[in-house]
């Protein structure tokens, strides 16, 4: 589990992955949360969103590493472009439905998340994909 969390925005892999020893700075719009296994929690996120199983984007490389998993445990990877298009055009109704499902399992798996948290944190990943610049931009997430 990840004891600190940021979702940002970078221009691409290269960009993104230069963060990896000490997290994106004040230069990139960051969103920061804590205490949660990200990783999972973006490919539940996505098998909410359009009810694929979670083996099937795991093999299917899921979230995508782009640096890290070394020794000092931080790493970035990027969250896939059709997870980061349905939070941005999700409605409210639609991001409280997949977070409070979200919720539901992870306190199903002994990882206690409440559900307005978990809404809020969907709430701003949607507003920080919908602020994006659409040019080539990604959303990545930096774990340590």
């Amino acid at each position: 589990m990840s004891t600190l969390v940021k979702f940002f925005v970078a221009p691409d892999d290269a960009a993104a992955a230069l963060v990896v020893g000490a997290g994106p700075g004040g230069t990139v719009e960051s969103l920061s949360f804590g205490n949660f296994d990200s990783e999972e929690a973006v490919v539940e996120w996505e098998c909410l969103f359009f009810g694929c199983g979670f083996e099937e984007l795991l093999e299917a490389g899921e979230p995508r590493i782009v640096a890290g998993e070394d020794d000092d445990g931080c790493a970035v990877f990027a969250l896939s472009t059709r997870l980061v298009d349905a939070l941005a055009e999700a409605e409210p109704s639609r991001l409280h439905e997949v977070a409070a499902e979200w919720a539901r399992q992870r306190t199903e798996d002994g990882e206690a998340i409440e559900c307005d948290v978990a809404t809020e944190m969907l709430g701003s990943l949607g507003a920080l994909a919908r602020g994006m610049d659409t040019h080539g931009h990604g959303l990545y997430c930096w774990v340590a």
